[in-house]
């Protein structure tokens, strides 16, 4: 009887782990995806100066706490990462449930935030500022809500002391999506 050969674990090319090397080709793909809706963004902004009086009606404050709210699951992930490095997978798993509490807390200050645009007349048809709005901070919310589900599954397994080198993937993968949030609070939340 013969058994699979296992999955590389490490790519001789770059000396990288296949799930790093996996996650920074995630990442690559994702920034074409936010570079064309930034780029598009910026591209349609400096074309249309009206778009300053559509903005006026985007909460700053609520961004500004939500950036912050981000910014400080980010540091739950490099201490979740710090704790997997000392072979610690409770301790991970713990900074990894802060992180997603911090996810968590971002996606319902968003919905607050959408209701109350949207009781306002300010949809995603209202014109392009808002279709631009929605759809960028929609996707980012998107993404903010796959890496919480796959943080879950990551620290289920690091409790358990297993896996503990996919604390540092999803810490990648969650910096990422802050340096996202990071482009997109000051176009659509400052710059009016």
């Amino acid at each position: 009887m013969s058994f699979p050969r296992p999955v590389a674990t490490m790519r001789e090319a770059t000396g990288m782990p296949t799930g790093r090397l996996a996650v920074w080709w995630v990442i690559a793909s994702e920034i074409v995806i936010f570079g064309g809706i930034l780029g598009s963004y910026i591209m349609h902004r400096l074309g249309h100066p009206e778009w300053a009086h559509q903005s006026i009606h985007t909460n700053t404050w609520i961004g500004a706490f939500n950036t912050f709210v981000l910014l400080t699951s980010s540091l739950c992930a490099v201490l979740a990462h710090q704790e997997a490095e000392k072979k610690n997978g409770p301790g991970a798993a713990r900074y990894l449930m802060f992180t997603t509490l911090g996810g968590l807390t971002f996606l319902i200050v968003k919905s607050i935030e959408w209701t109350n645009e949207i009781k306002h007349g300010y949809t995603i048809t209202s014109n392009t500022f808002w279709s631009f709005y929605y759809t960028a901070a929609g996707l980012h919310g998107l993404h903010v809500l796959a890496g919480m589900v796959i943080m879950l599954i990551v620290a289920a397994d690091a409790r358990k002391g297993k896996e503990l080198q996919r604390v540092e993937n999803i810490g990648i993968y969650w910096h990422f999506v802050d340096v996202v949030w990071i482009f997109l609070f000051p176009l659509l939340y400052i710059a009016k």
